[in-house]
């Protein structure tokens, strides 16, 4: 899936010429990109342009509005169309990047209520109400179109002002709170509010006071002017699963300019850093925005942290000859939810598979008190929860170590000591066109059926242990031949013959039936009489726990690894309970989570208090 960002950019911004590379950027990365342009400065150069003085409202509080009257509203819709819009385009097109923009309003893409008559002060300096002013609240979004143009062109640009649902003029909108609404409405993964300042600042006249973390209802008293807006619009937004984040000066691309909005709050401080992962998004293909918060996070800590070639976030504490690698992942399985604390759980995407495992490893590598000669280094890899696994493949040929913790949930109690492996096919059935009443006609998806039962029978005569499933079925009708394509994914014990199932699979193409072995990684299991056992076991111990060791039938990190690093001790440990894994309840406890962060400190400490030659 590719995740959605949603922009919210004003004029100034988009005059500056730097928030389009940055757009351009997002774009190659493979996102969906909603901008929503605000115009104040093009609606200025519109009305100089056609000679025409901009009417505004004064407001008790001092505060003035541009004015929106009927006869008004048809020269907004030209300052956006003649101005700011063509100015995004041939900014956009300039780094070679597909573009359709749009006024809200237009084909009811956004449809909005009039606000309630608006109190202002005559000129006169008395108290009036204004009745006729256009100024409105988005409510409906055409999300089935959008996503359309979502799909169809690389960045879609929408800007105010919105269609009225009761079928007046247009309504203007604040551009902020535009964008709120369509990123909520969208399900958007990401929601940016960028502004000329560096985020929301707590000192106006310091523009090195940024409010770096805001929960709902905290931002606000630093508010002032048009950042009202924002602050506003980002509270909103939080009422979906994006992250949220204010950014400037006029850039997404300074974490020292970022306010971040943060929906739920964590009952305890040492909760924080996986209250606020499992807060950032982060499905396969889109790790980057989690890894950079992660990044920041070693930063405030001391730690030597970087990201690497392929997006894996790397941290390491010691540079010495004994080396421990804890390995986690980034990456989530699809579908979101807003994150939220309830009954002393974290609820969310991921907070089970395997952010509470990546954060337990960063927390004790913060913590840990290493020996001179000693190396702790934590990986949180991308990618896991694909089958390109390219972030375990590249910890296995460029950060060796001497001993591995792979961070998978099986609960605080239990230590995995191995996994199933992975044998997964591509089978290809085509059948030459053709009415499907005609005498004994056999489909492109029957002969797929059947060959997938064939190979099914031929593999499990090799390896009866093995789990199979059917993932993925579609179907290309051509003009000459059908056909129909299908996954199939095994698992396999640690000890099948992986050469033996390939010959059995592959036996069973034939005429009009192509099969490709898309991943073969074995199954790994390691015993229990390593150093690295050894000293879970102990820390086990100290913590009162009578654990439990377990060989899983899922396939994890540890399989790519073990392809090459044969006489490395590994293990999985992590909390939460992995039947919970991919599936719509995830949620972590809290007291499972310190209590798995406190043995796998014990067990590092341990680890590396082993003597010299004890540590296979």
């Amino acid at each position: 899936m590719r995740p959605l960002y949603v922009v919210k950019v004003g004029s100034a911004t988009l005059d500056r010429g730097a928030i389009h590379a940055e757009l351009a950027q997002l774009v190659e990365r493979g996102a969906r990109v909603l901008l929503v342009a605000g115009g104040a400065v093009g609606i200025e150069r519109h009305y100089r342009s056609i000679g025409r003085p901009m009417p505004e409202l004064r407001l008790p509080n001092g505060d003035a509005v541009r004015y929106c009257p009927p006869e008004e509203m048809a020269h907004l819709v030209d300052a956006y169309e003649r101005v700011t819009l063509p100015a995004v385009e041939e900014g956009l097109r300039r780094h070679g990047v597909s573009v359709f923009t749009a006024v809200a309003a237009r084909g009811g893409l956004v449809t909005g209520r009039a606000n309630r008559p608006l109190k202002a002060v005559s000129e006169a300096g008395k108290a009036t109400v204004v009745r006729d002013h256009r100024a409105g609240v988005p409510e409906e979004v055409d999300t089935v179109r959008l996503n359309a143009l979502l799909d169809t062109y690389d960045v879609v640009c929408l800007s105010p002002p919105v269609r009225d649902r009761d079928g007046g003029s247009p309504l203007n909108v604040d551009a902020d709170v535009l964008a709120a609404a369509l990123s909520n409405a969208l399900d958007a993964d990401h929601l940016r509010l960028v502004t000329g300042t560096a985020g929301l600042l707590t000192d106006p006249s310091d523009p090195g006071s940024t409010l770096a973390h805001a929960h709902s209802g905290e931002a606000g008293q630093y508010a002032g002017g048009r950042m009202r807006q924002k602050v506003r619009a980002a509270e909103l937004a939080l009422a979906g699963a994006a992250d949220v984040a204010i950014t400037g000066p006029h850039t997404m691309a300074d974490p020292a300019g970022w306010t971040r909005f943060w929906r739920t709050r964590e009952p305890e401080p040492d909760l924080t850093l996986l209250s606020r992962a499992v807060g950032v998004p982060s499905v396969s293909g889109d790790e980057q925005e989690l890894a950079a918060y992660l990044l920041g996070w070693c930063a405030e800590q001391g730690i030597d942290a970087r990201i690497d070639e392929v997006g894996n976030l790397v941290a390491t504490r010691g540079a010495g000859r004994r080396r421990l690698l804890l390995l986690g992942h980034l990456d989530t399985v699809p579908y979101r939810w807003p994150v939220e604390w309830r009954d002393g759980e974290l609820h969310g995407r991921g907070s089970v598979d395997a952010k509470g495992s990546l954060m337990a490893f960063l927390e004790v590598l913060a913590a840990a008190e290493l020996p001179a000669d000693g190396e702790l280094r934590v990986v949180g890899a991308v990618e896991e929860e694909i089958s390109s696994s390219k972030g375990a493949f590249h910890v296995r040929d460029h950060y060796p170590a001497d001993a591995v913790v792979i961070g998978e949930p099986s609960g605080s109690q239990k230590l995995t000591l191995g996994y199933f492996g992975l044998f997964k096919l591509k089978v290809t059935a085509s059948v030459t066109s053709g009415h499907s009443a005609g005498m004994d006609a056999i489909s492109a998806p029957d002969a797929l059926v059947r060959t997938l039962e064939d190979i099914r029978s031929a593999v499990e005569k090799e390896a009866s242990d093995a789990l199979s499933a059917v993932i993925d079925i579609r179907c290309e009708p051509g003009r000459e031949s059908h056909r129909a394509i299908g996954i199939l994914n095994f698992r396999v014990p640690p000890l099948a013959d992986l050469d033996a199932l390939r010959e059995a699979a592959l036996a069973q193409a034939g005429t009009g039936v192509e099969i490709e072995v898309l991943r073969a990684t074995p199954g790994h299991a390691g015993g229990r009489s390593t150093s690295l056992v050894k000293v879970f076991t102990r820390a086990f111990g100290q913590a009162g726990i009578r654990p439990t060791y377990v060989v899983k039938k899922g396939t994890s990190d540890m399989n790519t690894l073990a392809t090459t690093w044969h006489d490395i001790p590994m293990v999985a440990y992590g909390p939460g309970d992995s039947a919970l894994d991919h599936t719509d309840e995830e949620r972590i406890a809290a007291a499972d989570h310190r209590l798995a962060r406190t043995v796998l400190a014990d067990a590092v400490a341990r680890w590396f208090a082993l003597p010299e030659g004890s540590r296979p």
